[in-house]
């Protein structure tokens, strides 16, 4: 399983959630999930099957307003 993190400017359990559904569209075989009591407001992302897009996760975050760093491992 491949896995990637990100650190976001995300703040509110029902961005997070609609945030989730626009990027679930984009890619339907990622399983996509916040942690917003993190410090760093985690974007988690998961795969089994394919490599993640690092870069266009945050483009796409980046398009719906947020700010989105990859954490490296």
């Amino acid at each position: 399983m491949l896995v990637e993190i990100f650190k976001t400017d995300v703040g509110q359990v029902r961005v997070a959630a609609h945030i989730v559904q626009q990027l679930s569209q984009h890619f339907p075989d990622y399983r996509i999930n916040f942690d917003l009591e993190d410090c760093d407001r985690i974007l988690r992302i998961e795969s089994r099957h394919t490599i993640i897009d690092s870069k266009q996760i945050t483009r796409l975050m980046a398009g719906l307003g947020y700010a989105c760093t990859h954490l490296l491992k």
